[in-house]
């Protein structure tokens, strides 16, 4: 056996002279088209310390057009902010701004509890 395979889990030995170990890679989520994006814009006041803090969730796409949307959106508003694992947090109580950018953007949200 070739030691490039000895990280594989789970096979030990193949008399297989064509085995070839299928690996489960993961895809990248491929970027929906804003039109298809269902966004949730939320005002979020928990575990912050009492601060407010705008969250955008729903994103459903690669983790740099996310990093882009979440850019767009705190240097628009002036904030910073974060964007990871499909959500985007911008500081402070910028819900309706945020939101009016979104649609400009040619997203689909809309305004969440909050």
């Amino acid at each position: 056996m070739s030691k490039k395979n000895k990280n594989i889990q789970g096979i030990v030995y193949s008399t297989a002279s064509d085995f070839n170990y299928q690996f489960d890679q993961e895809a990248e989520t491929e970027t929906l088209p804003p039109q298809q994006q269902n966004l949730k814009v939320m005002i979020d006041r928990k575990n912050r310390g009492g601060k407010e803090a705008t969250l955008v969730t729903g994103f459903i796409g690669t983790d740099a057009d996310l990093q882009t949307l979440g850019k767009l959106l705190k240097s628009k508003c002036g904030v910073g902010g974060s964007a990871k694992e499909g959500e985007i947090i911008v500081q402070g109580n910028h819900a309706d701004k945020v939101l009016q950018i979104l649609l400009q953007q040619g997203y689909k949200a809309k305004r969440a509890g909050g």
